[in-house]
């Protein structure tokens, strides 16, 4: 990487960390591009070389933090050398809640204005080179596993939608119970939707 594009490279992250700062601290409401500029030590101008207003870096950061949490999860399967479809899925969910309940901050940013729209964006549209395209790597799980599947896709769907859903009441406010507690039913109900999707032993070539 050359001086420029590593310059851009550093001033993009700086723009990227302190809007997260700030809208995790005082809200996206109440931050504008002037207070980002100003704390990140740029000008104007160059916030609008990389992101066109305020929205458009609150939904890069939602894919850049998700994209690291899901990075971190998998370079840990990756040391833990677990195999089997099921039991690689539901290593890499009790991974990102740990995380997520190890930084409450980052989880109320996630979650807010989440729809799977953008998660699915996030998942599979990398913003930097250090970012991990999960969507690969699921497809890639898929392939390894010992099964065939029917709608993986839709199959993730509900796996993200019920351990987001459920997982950010337990980790913000112990509703209904602790997340220790919920990691069972959870385990159990994600299970249930993986077999629900299979549709037999995969055929050897």
């Amino acid at each position: 990487m050359g001086k420029v594009d590593h310059n851009k490279k550093l001033k993009m992250e700086n723009l990227l960390n302190t809007s997260f700062e700030l809208f995790t601290s005082q809200g996206i409401n109440k931050t504008s591009i002037s207070d980002i500029v100003n704390k990140a030590g740029v000008a104007k101008g160059t916030f609008y070389l990389y992101f066109k207003d305020k929205y458009d870096i609150k939904n890069r950061l939602i894919s850049h933090k998700s994209s690291q949490l899901f990075m971190q999860a998998y370079n840990e399967l990756q040391e833990a050398n677990i195999s089997g479809f099921e039991e690689r899925l539901i290593f890499i969910m009790d991974h990102v809640l740990d995380e997520l309940e190890a930084n409450k901050g980052l989880l109320a940013f996630i979650h807010k204005d989440l729809s799977w729209a953008v998660f699915k964006k996030a998942l599979t549209t990398p913003m930097s080179s250090e970012d991990v395209d999960f969507g690969e790597i699921y497809r890639k799980m898929i392939e390894e596993s010992e099964f065939e599947f029917s709608d993986p896709e839709v199959m993730l769907f509900m796996i993200i939608e019920l351990v987001g859903a459920t997982g950010y009441s337990s980790i913000m406010y112990g509703d209904p119970i602790s997340l220790e507690e919920l990691k069972p039913h959870l385990e159990k109900s994600v299970r249930s939707i993986i077999s629900q999707h299979v549709t037999g032993p995969k055929k050897k070539a």
